[in-house]
């Protein structure tokens, strides 16, 4: 008897997430507005299907690989980054899905770039992350938007880069320095 009840439950909320996730037109549309113009029409973009899976809803003719926003979220979130940086994206994603998050998640991706079991371009590579309250799929429009730039520089530190370790929304400032992440954050003031 439980069975029976639970089942229809699972169904249902199956149905109900489905509906949720938006075309794949509607995807791609949201998660190329980080990336720069020029580079946004060739950008691979992974989204979800019908199920909530992540997959690869467009391949790309640039380097540039989008992320689509999560649609059990309510609030807008993609990236676009250097294809290059997928292994350590994708392994920051399956450490998620592990419900490893944090410090711990970079500790780990860190040791296994230094390890060598995770390539890491050595050379700078760029990520852009737009965020936003909303996303309105028939019109484009993100409803507060957020531009901000990461440019990973792995093992960077203060004295190699001349960046401050110091968190600013009027300067680029070094993240993360001495470690396979390094990265210098580009936050803009925001409105």
């Amino acid at each position: 008897m439980k069975l029976t009840l639970v089942f229809p439950m699972v169904v249902l909320a199956s149905i109900a997430a489905a509906a949720d996730v938006p075309s794949a037109q509607v995807q791609i549309a949201g998660a190329v507005l980080a990336a720069p113009m020029e580079l946004r029409e060739g950008a691979a973009v992974l989204g979800y299907d019908a199920q909530g899976g992540r997959v690869q809803i467009r391949e790309g003719k640039n380097e540039l690989i989008c992320l689509a926003t999560d649609p059990t979220k309510t609030a807008f979130n993609v990236a676009c980054y250097h294809k290059d940086l997928e292994p350590f994206m994708s392994r920051g994603r399956e450490l998620l899905a592990q419900k490893v998050t944090g410090a711990k998640r970079n500790e780990i991706r860190f040791k296994e770039v230094e390890d060598g079991k995770l390539p890491m371009p050595r050379e700078p590579r760029t990520l852009y992350v737009l965020t936003g309250t909303s996303f309105d799929g028939a019109s484009g429009k993100v409803q507060d938007p957020y531009l901000r730039w990461v440019i990973y520089v792995p093992f960077a530190t203060t004295q190699s880069t001349g960046l401050s370790t110091k968190a600013s929304e009027s300067a680029p400032w070094l993240m993360s320095p001495g470690t396979a992440g390094a990265h210098i954050m580009i936050n803009p003031p925001k409105k």
